[in-house]
């Protein structure tokens, strides 16, 4: 399946009733409630000794994608053109692969490097 295809089926659950204001309010929102859910799983790893509930945190993971896809929808992309920017943003960032030099004095940082 391709990004496009997650973004069609899933939109389809998508509330009808919702304006396109609300849809983009409801998007971004529910990108920042499911990663604080993510995070959460991974605090409670790493700081408070419980094991990492990796099929819990997968099924997070797949709802910041419907808030993804549901975000995008809301602004006129489709999901494999977002993907798209994101690989040609990162390959303008780190034409060689990660290097932390470039990681610290990014051009887009007013970092005096």
């Amino acid at each position: 399946m391709t990004a496009n295809e997650y973004q069609s089926r899933a939109m389809r659950t998508l509330n009808p009733a919702l304006n396109e204001r609300d849809v983009l309010i409801n998007g971004v929102m529910g990108l920042c409630g499911e990663a604080g859910e993510a995070i959460d799983l991974v605090k409670k790893h790493l700081a408070q000794g419980h094991p990492l509930e990796k099929e819990r945190l997968a099924k997070e993971l797949g709802d910041i994608a419907w808030y993804l896809a549901e975000t995008a929808t809301a602004i006129g992309y489709d999901l494999d053109t977002v993907l798209l920017m994101n690989l040609d943003k990162l390959q303008a960032r780190y034409p060689d692969g990660f290097e932390t030099e470039r990681s610290l004095c990014r051009k887009s940082d007013d970092q005096g490097c």
